[in-house]
Formats: structure tokens, C-alpha cells, sequence
């Protein structure tokens, strides 16, 4: 190993704000999905309700995609609380969990826009995937070479804890992308049907 690389990405503090500000803005641009369904089409409260409840998958992936990136957010704080030391490899494998964040607004737009096809849901579990194992390759690697610092002596509890949290979320959203399949694909046989877009109210 060459002499930078010893030295390299060993402040943990940088990692934890870039952290914090990628977290914050990919949660701040899942926003920007949503839209106004109907522009000036309507007239009455009855037909905005009408309007805004079809808008409901869309608030359902704003919904799941926030809560998402919070639950990452806080197994990687959970992590950061325990690490102690950090180096170059577990930089950059931070830096890898923080480009899957980043990319999940735009993995939301395709879920959003697709929200019945099986390539998007595919594409949005990928995206949830590849979090979920950088998050234990992260742990796993700071526990292997001593990064970690345990305050009482329960390390091993610890570790099977986070491992097994991980493996749990992982599990839960590959059954969630599963049915989310199934339903889609009963959706997709189902009439069309009708929005304010294709036919606008007659004044």
C-alpha cells in the first residue's frame, strides 16, 4: 500500500457532512416531481379533489422515496456513531452509497411516470438495493478492520444487530417491489381510466 493511501479520507467528520448534505438534497428534489395535474382545467372543489386523487401514486412515491432515504440516513448515522477511525477504502465506499442517493430522485421520476411497468419498479428496487448492500459492505469493512469503537463491551450484539437490520429492510422491500409487480400488472389489464388531461371539462 503506497504511502497516500494511509493518509487518505481519514477525517470521518467530512464523510458525515457530505453525507448530511447529499441525504438533504436528494430528499429536497424528490419535491420537484410532483406537479400541478390540471393546471387551470378546473372550476370547482369537486372537480380539484377529483384532479389531486388521481395524483395519489405520485404522492406514494414521494412518500416511499422520503421515507427511504430517511431509514438510510439513519443506519448510516447508526454507523457513523460507532466508527471511530475511518481510511481511503471506506471513503470511497461512502462515496458510492452517497451516488445510489443521489440517483433515487431520478429512479422516483421513472417509478412515478412507469408506476404499472415492471422495468421501473425494477429499476427503483435496483436503486434500493445497491444502498442496502454498500450500507453492509460499509459495515462490514469497518467492523473487519477495527474501525469501530464499542463503549461497553457488546460489539458482537451490535454487529449481528446492523447486519440483521439490513438484511430485514432488504427482505421487506424485494416483497414490496414483488407485489408492487403483481398489482401492476392487474392494473394494466384493467379499463383506462379517465383524467381531467385527455378529456377536459366542457364550460
Amino acid at each position: 500500500m503506497s504511502r497516500y493511501n494511509k493518509i487518505a479520507g481519514q477525517r470521518v467528520q467530512r464523510i458525515e457532512a457530505l453525507s448530511d448534505g447529499v441525504f438533504s438534497i436528494a430528499m429536497t428534489l424528490l419535491v420537484f416531481n410532483l406537479k400541478d395535474p390540471v393546471g387551470g382545467l378546473v372550476q370547482s372543489d369537486t372537480q380539484l379533489l377529483h384532479a389531486l386523487y388521481d395524483t395519489l401514486p405520485e404522492l406514494l412515491t414521494y412518500f416511499l422515496s422520503f421515507m427511504t432515504l430517511g431509514i438510510f440516513w439513519t443506519g448510516q448515522s447508526t454507523q457513523f456513531a460507532y466508527i471511530e477511525k475511518y481510511d481511503r477504502n471506506l471513503n470511497w465506499i461512502s462515496l458510492f452509497f452517497l451516488l445510489f442517493v443521489a440517483i433515487l430522485p431520478f429512479t422516483t421520476g421513472i417509478l412515478r411516470s412507469h408506476i404499472t411497468n415492471k422495468v421501473s419498479i425494477g429499476i427503483y428496487w435496483l436503486n434500493i438495493l445497491a444502498l442496502g448492500c454498500l450500507l453492509l459492505i460499509h459495515w462490514q469493512y469497518a467492523y473487519k478492520h477495527h474501525c469501530l469503537t464499542f463503549r461497553e463491551n457488546n460489539g458482537e450484539t451490535i454487529h449481528k444487530a446492523v447486519v440483521h437490520r439490513i438484511f430485514t429492510a432488504q427482505t421487506l422491500y424485494t416483497c414490496g417491489a414483488a407485489e408492487k409487480e403483481t398489482i401492476g400488472t392487474t392494473r394494466k389489464t384493467q379499463p383506462k381510466p379517465y383524467t381531467l388531461v385527455e378529456q377536459p371539462f366542457v364550460l
